[in-house]
C-alpha cells in the first residue's frame, strides 16, 4: 500500500474509529515512555533501551493518526466532539509525559558524562610520572600518560 494510500484510508474513517485508534496509540505510546522513564531513573540503562523500538513506531503511528485528526479536525468536530475532547487531554498527557522522559534522559546523560570524565582524570593521572627532571619538575612521559577511554553513545 503507497503512503497515499494509507493517508487515504485513515482519513476516510469514521470519526469516532479514527478518534479512538489515536487515543489507543497515544495511551500505548504514554505507557512505553512511562516505563522507559522509570527504568532510567533506576539506573537500567540496558533496560530502557530495549524499549527504543516500541516508543519509536508508537511514536510514528502516533504522528500518522495526529495529522489525518489534524486534516479532518472540521468533520470530526462536528461527528464526535466527545472522542476529539478525550483525544485533546491524552495529548497533553503525552506532553507531560515526554517532558518528564526529557529531564529523566538529560540527567542521565549528564551523570554518565560526569563519571566518564572523573574515570578519565584518574586513569590519566596514575599514568604521570613521579621523577624530576633536569629543570626541577615532574617530567611526563607521553608513552605512559593515559591514551584517552572509548565511550558507547548508543545508551
Amino acid at each position: 500500500m503507497t503512503a497515499a494510500a494509507r493517508l487515504a484510508a485513515l482519513d476516510s474513517l469514521p470519526a469516532d474509529e479514527l478518534c479512538q485508534m489515536a487515543e489507543a496509540t497515544l495511551a500505548a505510546l504514554v505507557d512505553v515512555m512511562n516505563q522507559e522513564t522509570t527504568l532510567l531513573r533506576a539506573g537500567h540503562m540496558r533496560q530502557a533501551s530495549t524499549l527504543t523500538p516500541e516508543k519509536t513506531r508508537l511514536a510514528q503511528d502516533y504522528v500518522g493518526f495526529a495529522r489525518s485528526v489534524q486534516r479532518q479536525s472540521a468533520r470530526l468536530h462536528q461527528q464526535a466532539p466527545e472522542a476529539v475532547a478525550s483525544l485533546r487531554k491524552g495529548h497533553e498527557r503525552l506532553a507531560t509525559q515526554m517532558a518528564e522522559n526529557l529531564r529523566v534522559l538529560a540527567t542521565s546523560r549528564t551523570v554518565t558524562e560526569d563519571l566518564l570524565t572523573d574515570v578519565a582524570k584518574i586513569v590519566g593521572q596514575q599514568d604521570r610520572a613521579k621523577t624530576y627532571g633536569y629543570g626541577g619538575a615532574i617530567k611526563a612521559d607521553p608513552s605512559t600518560s593515559a591514551r584517552g577511554i572509548a565511550i558507547n553513545r548508543a545508551l
